[in-house]
């Protein structure tokens, strides 16, 4: 199968680097988003998102005629579905998305195209973007009524990457690819094997999607198991980050470090996906989602606390001119995605207890909408040192880690990622 043309649906967190990456190595990529200010800035060389060395590939291919970005998509060789799949209020997955993406492609398709998808989903959606096609499409063969016999492709090959290492990600880490049909996972193998260093391994699309799942779950679970034995520790006077460190001595002992819950598009919802499937069988699955969920209200205790006990030394002052300082609101470190971010629920929640709330993230020029209160405002560091009567500390940033020390010497600060330990 030649392939000499792409088309990336999505140009988000892990669209945008597949496609860059693809032009990359000189072979012409059409990015699709209904960000129309995210298209402007593709086509002048720029990015929307930060990620590490991200703005130097995108400028490179957009400048040597590989990359170009558009709000519809056109006729290609492959067509690549990255797109979000969050669930709904119920925990349910929401696969609009996907279903806009696979219809909008449709009327593009020719016999031998490849379609896969990128997007971690539910077991079975694969399939279904094959039914989704095969809607728009009767003239086509698709593999997931056709079979052997099909003229289109359709396979899942789900991203494994770490925001931050993103593009490193997508050309040194293994790939898990799986085809409806045998042949549809030979077709996504070859264009894979253009971009990619490390292994490609074909299996069926279920257990490509599952497999993803697991990853994502088995994250989950250990995560969980830190941050209960975070709040289990400090009922009982106990460092739990010193706990962790004495039992990681162990040689077969390797617990993860506690934070204030979890964030991200991947571990915070695709367990869920696993608890939909099979909710009579996937009872730790569960539970490990739900003490992490949970995390955010514990944190929220310990500054309650501190209220509750400034008050008490000057009752006559008024709760608005009490000021806690949030520091991050991202999901994870060094990074500008607040996309499910437990520091970004709590600081909102503080806000609704009426206090002042000072929001340090040095990686976002702006705060997002959930923030837009009168009594939250963003502000540098320093400012957050010599104004806050609370610190929380929320995401390990590399500028946190600059002033640790100062920090270590704040009389009321909840440290929920254990930065001063």
């Amino acid at each position: 199968m030649t392939i000499k043309k792409i088309v990336v649906m999505g140009l988000g967190y892990v669209g945008l680097p597949t496609a860059a990456v693809f032009a990359s190595r000189r072979t012409h990529v059409l990015g699709v988003d209904v960000n129309q200010n995210a298209v402007n800035m593709i086509n002048q060389g720029k990015i929307h998102i930060v990620e590490p060395s991200l703005d130097i590939v995108v400028r490179a291919a957009v400048t040597e005629g590989y990359l170009h970005a558009d709000t519809q998509p056109q006729e290609a060789d492959a067509f690549l579905i990255a797109v979000p799949t969050p669930f709904k209020g119920d925990k349910k997955p929401d696969l609009s998305y996907v279903e806009s993406a696979s219809r909008a492609i449709a009327p593009y398709l020719r016999p031998g195209n490849l379609v896969v998808l990128e997007s971690t989903s539910p077991v079975g959606t694969t399939e279904q973007v094959s039914a989704w096609i095969a809607d728009e499409r009767p003239d086509l063969k698709v593999p997931h009524i056709h079979g052997d016999s099909a003229n289109i492709n359709v396979a899942h090959c789900p991203e494994r990457v770490l925001p931050g290492q993103v593009i490193r990600e997508l050309v040194e880490n293994d790939r898990v690819i799986g085809g409806i049909t045998p042949a549809c996972s030979a077709a996504a193998f070859s264009l894979y094997k253009m971009i990619v260093q490390g292994d490609c391994i074909t299996t069926t699309a279920r257990t490509a999607e599952m497999a993803k799942l697991t990853e994502n779950s088995f994250r989950d679970v250990n995560i969980a198991f830190a941050n209960e034995l975070s709040m289990i520790c400090d009922s009982l006077g106990i460092n739990v980050w010193e706990m962790i460190s004495l039992a990681n001595r162990h040689p077969r002992v390797n617990i993860l470090q506690p934070g204030p819950g979890v964030g991200g598009h991947c571990i915070a919802v695709d367990p869920w996906f696993i608890v939909d499937s099979c909710p009579e069988y996937a009872r730790i699955i569960r539970m490990a989602r739900e003490v992490n969920d949970n995390k955010p209200g514990w944190v929220i205790g310990k500054v309650q606390t501190l209220l509750q006990q400034l008050h008490a030394t000057a009752p006559n002052r008024s709760r608005a001119d009490i000021k806690v300082a949030c520091l991050g609101v991202a999901f994870k470190p060094n990074i500008d995605d607040l996309r499910e971010s437990p520091a970004l629920r709590i600081t909102q929640q503080i806000a609704e207890l009426g206090c002042s709330v000072l929001v340090v993230e040095p990686n976002v020029d702006k705060l997002p909408e959930s923030l837009a209160r009168s009594n939250i405002t963003k502000v540098a560091m320093e400012n957050a040192l010599a104004d806050a009567d609370i610190l929380c500390v929320l995401v390990k940033h590399a500028p946190f880690e600059a002033v640790r020390a100062e920090l270590s010497e704040v009389k009321n600060l909840v440290d929920a990622v254990g930065l001063t330990n």
